[in-house]
Parts: structure tokens; C-alpha cells; sequence
């Protein structure tokens, strides 16, 4: 409103200004000469501008400019648009869980796990530090084959190179057991080390093949061997009284990350996993 008045009051001296200014005379002819009179068209006079139309068409403008001002955050694309936004874990608010977790004190739900593994740094520690999380997701399972008696909740982050898939078994299988199974297992290049003064072991297995085809009704075909895939165990704790913490990473082209990727996630990523309370 300010700025119309001012526009107003200019507009005012400019027609005081043009109606006090002097008006030029023609000087007289040298000798007077005979001619017809010429017809002349009388000049219509200079229409002058409205002052209040320009005050109120001045106030229109600065409240629109205004408006934009206030509004143009949500309404103009922002200075990163086009860059994909790093995905979220699910809230879990509504999740039922399994009465295992109840029997379990210390077992997290897979929204916890989610929101331990989705870190800004995930992508660096793969190193593909350029990318952007997809998909993260987190589910409360129970260990199959248990009757639904061990808990074993799962979180799993994607990216455009590499997945990474995070479990924990809450059993009574030891890291030693584990290894001695794994000789009658199709894993490979197992190798036994420490992690965070925990025993652990790394090993290579190939991840499974499901094609659906929703064309026919969701029929599925045969399943079949996918990408390998490379996983770090680690015990839930030192004396390795049972259970551990499964770290896998994995991409469609087969290629894997070296082992000290999953060693930096499993560094970054297992003392920030909650203990639920009893």
C-alpha cells in the first residue's frame, strides 16, 4: 500500500509539473504572405493516465509478487529437483509381531532393524557413494522351519548397484556351530574372524532366482539360482552363546563389493541396533 501512495503522488507532481510547464510561441512572420488557410485538424488533447487506476494496479502487482514469494517453495520446482529422494523406512506404528518377540527380550522389529541399516553413509561404506537409496524395508519375520518359535527380523535397503540384507537370528546356533555346518553347506571361500570382538565368518552362497509372470494369473516358474551373494555372520555377543546377526550384499550383474565393505557396514551398523526391553 506504501509503494501505491508513493506511485499516486508521483503521478500527481507529474501533472503539476507538465500543466505549470511554459508554453512555446512561434515567432512572427518576417512579411506577411497571402495564402488559402489550410485546413486543420484539431489535435486531440493528451488523455492523461489514471493515478488511481495506476495506485491500485501497482498494489495488484506487489501482491502477486507476494504471493509468489510466500508460495514459491511448494509451488516452483526446487533447486534439486530430479534428484531422487533417499527412501525411508516403513514406521512399523501398526505392525503385529509375532509372540516370538514377546518370548524374546532382546529382539528388535524390522522397522528398527530398517532404520539402523538406511544410514546416509550406506552408499559410501558400498562404495558408490553417488547413489541413493531405492527401496528400505523391514519385517518382523520368525526363522523358517521353527514353527514360528525364533524370532528373525529382516531390513533390507536397496541401491542401483548393490542390496544389502540384514537379519537376526535370535537362536541358539553358535558362530563355531554355524561354521561346521557350513562344510556340509554350498557355501564358499568361508573364512573365521573377529568383528567387533565378536566372532564372525565370511562366506559366498548364490541367491535364488524367482521369475513371476503376471500375465497368467501370477503364475510363477521353476525357481533357479541367482546373483551370488556374499555374507557376513556375526555372533550377538562375545562369549558366542548363540544367535547372530546376518549381513548379505548382493547385485543383479554378480558383481560383489570387497569384504571390507561389509566389515565398515558391520562396524557402523550392529552397535546401533536396539536392545528391546524385557
Amino acid at each position: 500500500m506504501f509503494t501505491a501512495v508513493r506511485i499516486h503522488t508521483v503521478a500527481r507532481a507529474l501533472r503539476a509539473r507538465r500543466a505549470t510547464a511554459p508554453t512555446a510561441t512561434a515567432p512572427a512572420p518576417a512579411a506577411p504572405t497571402v495564402a488559402a488557410p489550410a485546413a486543420t485538424t484539431p489535435t486531440a488533447p493528451e488523455k492523461e493516465p489514471n493515478a488511481w487506476g495506476q495506485a491500485f494496479a501497482a498494489v495488484a502487482v506487489f501482491a502477486a509478487l507476494g504471493a509468489a514469494a510466500w508460495l514459491g517453495p511448494d509451488l516452483l520446482p526446487g533447486e534439486d529437483e530430479g534428484t531422487p529422494r533417499t527412501a525411508s523406512c516403513p514406521s512399523g506404528e501398526d505392525e503385529r509381531l509375532p509372540g516370538a518377540y514377546e518370548k524374546t527380550p532382546r529382539a528388535v522389529t524390522g522397522g528398527e532393524l530398517c532404520t539402523a541399516l538406511n544410514r546416509s553413509d550406506l552408499a559410501q561404506l558400498l562404495g558408490t557413494p553417488a547413489e541413493t537409496a531405492t527401496v528400505a524395508s523391514g519385517t518382523s519375520n520368525t526363522a523358517p522351519l521353527t514353527d514360528g518359535k525364533v524370532a528373525q527380523p529382516e531390513a533390507e535397503v536397496q541401491f542401483a548397484t548393490y542390496t544389502v540384507h540384514v537379519s537376526v537370528t535370535y537362536n541358539q546356533l553358535s558362530i563355531a556351530q554355524y561354521v561346521k555346518l557350513m562344510k556340509y553347506g554350498e557355501e564358499t571361500d568361508v573364512k573365521t574372524l573377529s568383528v567387533l570382538g565378536r566372532p564372525a565368518v565370511l562366506a559366498s552362497d548364490h541367491t535364488m532366482r524367482i521369475e513371476i509372470d503376471l500375465g497368467s494369473g501370477g503364475s510363477g516358474g521353476p525357481v533357479g539360482q541367482g546373483p551370488l551373494a556374499r555374507t557376513l555372520s556375526v555372533a550377538l555377543d562375545a562369549k558366542d552363546q548363540g544367535g547372530y546377526y546376518d549381513i548379505t550384499v548382493w547385485s543383479a550383474s554378480g558383481a560383489l563389493p570387497d569384504d571390507s565393505a561389509l566389515l565398515d557396514i558391520a562396524e557402523k551398523v550392529l552397535p546401533t541396533i536396539p536392545e528391546r526391553a524385557g
